[in-house]
C-alpha cells in the first residue's frame, strides 16, 4: 500500500502536531486541519458530520486509544501516526488494514488524573471490532455531554 504523505509531509504534520500544541491533525488531499479537544470528541464529531474528510486522510494523534482507533477504521482513515499508542489500539489498526507508526506503545492509555486506565480504553476492552465500540463510545460521550 502505497502512503497517502510523503515522509516529508508526514514529518512536517507531525511537527505541525507538537507546535500547535493539538490533540490532532488531519490531512486528506490538499486540506489539513488541526483539532484540540481531549479525548475522542474531535473525531467522533468528524465521524458523524463531515466522514468524507476522514476517508483516505493521514491523522498524526498524540495518544490513540483503542476508541480514537475504532473511530478511525469507521472513518476510513488509511494512515496514523501516534506519539503513544496502546498496543489494543495498534492490533486494531492492524487488524484492519491502516498504516501505523508511532513512537511508544503501551499496554493502555491512562486516565488524565493517572490513577487508572483509560475510561474509554476500558470500555472498549473487549469489543474485537471498530463497529462494536461505537455504541459504547457515544454512550460515554452523551453521558459527558449531560453532566457538563
Amino acid at each position: 500500500m502505497r502512503p497517502v504523505v510523503s515522509a516529508e509531509e508526514r514529518t512536517r504534520l507531525v511537527e505541525l502536531l507538537f507546535a500547535e500544541n493539538a490533540s490532532c491533525v488531519i490531512r486528506n488531499g490538499s486540506e489539513t486541519r488541526i483539532f484540540r479537544e481531549r479525548g475522542v470528541r474531535d473525531l467522533y464529531r468528524l465521524l458523524g458530520e463531515d466522514p468524507a474528510f476522514l476517508a483516505g486522510a493521514f491523522i498524526a494523534d498524540k495518544v490513540v486509544g483503542k476508541g480514537a482507533a475504532a473511530l478511525m477504521i469507521l472513518g476510513g482513515v488509511s494512515e496514523v501516526y501516534a506519539d503513544v499508542i496502546s498496543r489494543p489500539a495498534r492490533e486494531l489498526l492492524r487488524k484492519s488494514r491502516v498504516r501505523v507508526e508511532y513512537t511508544l506503545e503501551v499496554p493502555h492509555i491512562v486516565n488524565r488524573a493517572g490513577t487508572g486506565m483509560c475510561p474509554v480504553e476500558t470500555l472498549c476492552r473487549k469489543c474485537r471490532t471498530a463497529q462494536e465500540c461505537l455504541p459504547l463510545i457515544r454512550g460515554f460521550l452523551e453521558e459527558l455531554e449531560r453532566n457538563e
